[in-house]
């Protein structure tokens, strides 16, 4: 995973480089897929393949193939999860990479090229940053914590429940981010850097290498309602054991308080 992410990732720097001559077509509101995203897809297909080829794919751009029923593996694919950063020369996104077997992830990989920072997990074994053992942070209080989400944009999400949410959110912390690349966000949870993170409407491969870097770095991850998490679940909450109970109650407090019209999900 690590050596597929690592090839796929000198294209995707060389690309960064010339972000302005890229090919752009538009994939829907806001949402933009460039030859750079296609072009490391087929790289991580072709080395994942090669390396496993019983394996089935879901992967971003082309969506699920091969086997990916119960008791099947399959990997888990966003080659450039920050496209919009990538699109306007902001250096801040990943390839992300999951193995999943039935319901369960047993691996993740969330490679940063730019920063040459690699977070890897698998299942029972920890979680690492460029080898060194990462855990979540130790912070138990709420006004003293930072938390990561990610902002709705046009055509996606629920605007008006995510305003009730950070508002109470900002009210009760010492910050939030929105830095959009859920993986990192995710890695940077297990590494300690954020002490929480939440969002909705994501896809599996947003989430699926993140999830186990968390478990793995000793935090706790679920729906934000606090029910066990999938990689198609509709929402997630990542944070410290200590953290997860009342950053869930300001979550449901947000959305049955908030003088907004919130549509649950």
């Amino acid at each position: 995973m690590v050596r597929a992410a690592d090839k796929a990732a000198r294209k995707l720097q060389r690309d960064f480089g010339e972000v302005e001559n890229l090919q752009v077509s538009k994939k829907g509101p806001a949402d933009f897929v460039s030859t750079a995203d296609l072009r490391a897809e087929r790289i991580l297909r072709e080395e994942l393949a090669r390396a496993r080829p019983g394996y089935g794919f879901l992967m971003e751009e082309s969506g699920a193939s091969g086997p990916s029923g119960e008791g099947e593996r399959r990997w888990i694919v966003d080659p450039l999860d920050g496209t919009t950063n990538f699109l306007h020369g902001l250096p801040h996104f990943a390839i992300s990479i999951a193995l999943e077997e039935g319901d369960e992830i047993l691996a993740g990989v969330v490679y940063d090229p730019l920063k040459n920072e690699t977070f890897v997990a698998e299942k029972g074994t920890g979680a690492y940053l460029n080898g060194r053992r990462i855990r979540v942070s130790s912070r138990a209080r709420l006004e003293q914590s930072l938390i990561a989400t990610g902002i709705p944009f046009k055509g996606h999400g629920d605007g008006p429940a995510f305003l009730a949410e950070m508002e109470t959110v900002m009210g009760e912390t010492a910050g939030v981010r929105r830095w959009g690349a859920a993986s990192l966000d995710l890695a940077y949870v297990a590494a300690g850097r954020f002490d929480g993170y939440w969002e909705r409407d994501l896809s599996p491969w947003d989430i699926a290498a993140g999830i186990i870097l968390v478990r793995e770095a000793g935090g706790f991850v679920t729906q934000i309602d606090a029910h066990t998490i999938r990689a198609d679940s509709p929402s997630i909450l990542a944070t410290n054991d200590t953290l997860h109970r009342p950053l869930t109650k300001l979550l449901r407090g947000a959305r049955k308080t908030a003088p907004y019209t919130v549509v649950d999900h």
